[in-house]
């Protein structure tokens, strides 16, 4: 994947509040694991790496169905990248999956 491509997926995330920053770290949050997979893919385009993946819970989707949540840990090496700037702007200091938990 291209580095301006996987920029514009990861400001996406941002913008659906699945992707924080939290501290140096950047937190994706997500309930599909091949969603973590195309995480993964983008940081590593940008010059970063993924620490750790922890499936956090169960939330309920609809009445009868439960899906596990995965939170995925990352860090990208330059300090003032642009994309916490893009964080600053745009998103979040929680995950739209903060309320179900």
């Amino acid at each position: 994947m291209l580095p301006p491509t996987a920029q514009k997926k990861l400001q996406s995330w941002i913008r659906s509040r699945h992707l924080i920053c939290s501290g140096h770290f950047f937190l994706f949050e997500t309930v599909d694991y091949t969603t973590i997979e195309r995480f993964s893919t983008c940081i590593k385009a940008l010059g970063g790496t993924l620490i750790a993946v922890d499936s956090i819970g169960k939330i309920w989707i609809g009445d009868h169905r439960q899906v596990v949540l995965y939170r995925a840990r990352a860090s990208l090496y330059p300090k003032n990248h642009a994309l916490k700037l893009y964080w600053l702007k745009y998103g979040s200091f929680r995950t739209r999956f903060d309320e179900r938990i």
